[in-house]
């Protein structure tokens, strides 16, 4: 069964095992009698999140939402298998978001566009589509009554365009897919470590700043990261961003001005990102913690990249 964390007022912490222990999370709320899930990894772990289900008494029948903050395949990538094994659950989506679980053939296309075809199948598989009719968008500011607890929806762009946040009003926290950032536990066990995720193709600066900003208007007690796990040290995370967006940023306008190399840029982003654990209190050999970075480091340049280029 996939390991799970309780971390309060009615949720449970999955991870989804997603290419490495404690980087992908799910997670589970329940409230009265029924329950929700936020984000649905891929494919491969909804058998485990069924099992789950299983474990603890929930009638598949009492599953009444998904929540995926987004459509890249880590978050949403099981939604159309997860929506057919749970029959009264309703999928909600960013409005930019929703067609590409009706018809996830352009999302496919694209990711394997970026990635290539045998990393998709090998990590994705195939792509089930969602009724549109079990389809429900969340404009900003949508609020949705979950059994009398208040969860309110955010358009939160800047990792993506299609990227919503949900404010949980019962627990004080947020739920945030990928706007917030990465923290793995693994870096942070003798310090505090995070950093974000400028994932191709839809990086914006501005953007993630603003989407940043805004989360933090809410005072939120902690943060649900899926990428991984509850973050109660909320303001020097923010603030550990905000200097890393423009850090970032600042690294590739460097390398622009005598032309960027793609693997200059990921030495230059992953020595960054290797220094600022250092001085975080990891206490990591050094080589554990790029291998740790190692996948995030490439498809952060990826996205760094893209932006620069457009």
């Amino acid at each position: 069964m996939l390991d799970t964390f309780d971390v309060g007022h009615g949720i449970t912490c999955i991870d989804t095992g997603y290419t490495r222990p404690e980087m992908t999370a799910c997670y589970l709320m329940q409230q009265g009698g029924a329950a929700a899930f936020i984000e649905t990894g891929v494919n491969r772990n909804v058998a485990g999140l069924l099992e789950i289900l299983d474990s603890k008494g929930i009638a598949r029948e009492a599953v009444n939402y998904i929540m995926p903050t987004h459509v890249h395949l880590d978050h949403a990538g099981g939604s159309g298998a997860l929506m057919n094994a749970l029959p009264n659950a309703q999928l909600i989506m960013h409005p930019r978001g929703a067609r590409h679980m009706i018809d996830p053939s352009k999302l496919a296309e694209g990711v394997k566009a970026v990635y290539g075809e045998e990393y998709f199948t090998d990590l994705f598989g195939v792509l089930m589509p969602v009724d549109e009719g079990r389809v429900i968008v969340a404009d900003d500011g949508f609020v949705l009554d979950f059994e009398g607890r208040k969860l309110e929806f955010l358009d939160t762009p800047g990792h993506a365009r299609h990227h919503y946040c949900v404010v949980d009003e019962l627990s004080g926290g947020i739920f945030t897919g990928d706007t917030m950032g990465l923290s793995y536990p693994q870096l942070r066990e003798n310090g505090y470590f995070a950093f974000p995720t400028t994932t191709p193709v839809q990086f914006d600066p501005q953007a993630m700043h603003a989407s940043i900003d805004r989360i933090t208007q809410y005072q939120p007690d902690c943060l649900y990261l899926t990428h991984f796990g509850r973050i109660d040290e909320v303001e020097s995370h923010v603030e550990q961003l905000h200097r890393d967006v423009d850090q970032l940023v600042e690294i590739v306008k460097r390398q622009s001005q005598s032309g960027i190399d793609e693997s200059e840029l990921i030495s230059a982003i992953g020595q960054y990102l290797l220094e600022r654990a250092q001085l975080a209190g990891c206490e990591l050999p050094p080589p554990d913690i790029e291998e740790l970075l190692a996948p995030d480091v490439k498809l952060n340049v990826q996205g760094l990249l893209h932006w620069a280029n457009h």
